[in-house]
């Protein structure tokens, strides 16, 4: 058995990435390998005024409580967190396991994320008179998954980029979708197209 650098999940010899948390294993190195994913930013609005009202230690529960209920949701629809960014969280749908419909995965659970938040705001507001917003983007495409220093999962490619691109661009409580996103969910969930989006870093405006 190989115990998961990450989480200390034991798992069988033969496997390349840890069952319970989706790390790679390896003792030195992991083939890095390509792979259709959805990637998944969410990001709590307001956190820098939340950081001024509130003492630090209070803001360090708060995000603690919300950070649990979001890597609840995404391990439940097949996610796997990869990392979390102050107040963001990025999780890729398709590591370790590839699901032909991991864009509907990873759209539920930016749906019932947002609706747990709505449940949240109830104790939050009672405890600290403050209610939380999240904005959030997905986009689907290929990648290369490796590891990071340490062992961590590590998700590179373009379709990374543009999914932290479409989550800085929704407003507050929207989640926006890439066209390959889009056209994974068919006709299960009701779109809104938008004007194309001039994004940081593209050459060419971007279709949401």
């Amino acid at each position: 058995m190989r115990a998961c650098a990450r989480c200390g999940e034991p798992n069988r010899d033969e496997a390349t990435f840890c069952a319970h948390c989706g790390a790679p294993l390896s003792s030195t190195s992991v083939t890095a390998a390509r792979k259709v994913v959805t990637v998944l930013f969410c990001d709590v609005s307001g956190f820098t005024e939340l950081g001024e009202r509130l003492d630090p230690e209070s803001l360090q529960h708060l995000m603690s409580r919300w950070f649990d209920e979001t890597a609840r949701i995404i391990k439940r629809h097949g996610g796997t967190v990869e990392k979390y960014m102050g107040d963001a969280v990025m999780a890729v749908f398709g590591v370790p396991v590839v699901h032909e419909d991991d864009g509907v995965r990873a759209a539920r659970a930016a749906l019932e994320m947002r609706d747990k938040l709505g449940d949240l705001n109830d104790e939050l507001a009672s405890r600290w008179g403050v209610r939380l917003e999240i904005h959030t983007g997905l986009n689907t495409g290929e990648v290369v998954v490796g590891s990071a220093p340490g062992g961590d999962l590590s998700t590179v490619g373009d379709v990374v980029n543009v999914a932290q691109r479409l989550e800085a661009s929704a407003p507050p409580g929207d989640v926006l979708v890439g066209q390959d996103t889009a056209r994974h969910l068919g006709g299960l969930a009701d779109l809104d197209p938008l004007d194309p989006l001039t994004l940081k870093g593209k050459s060419l405006p971007v279709t949401a």
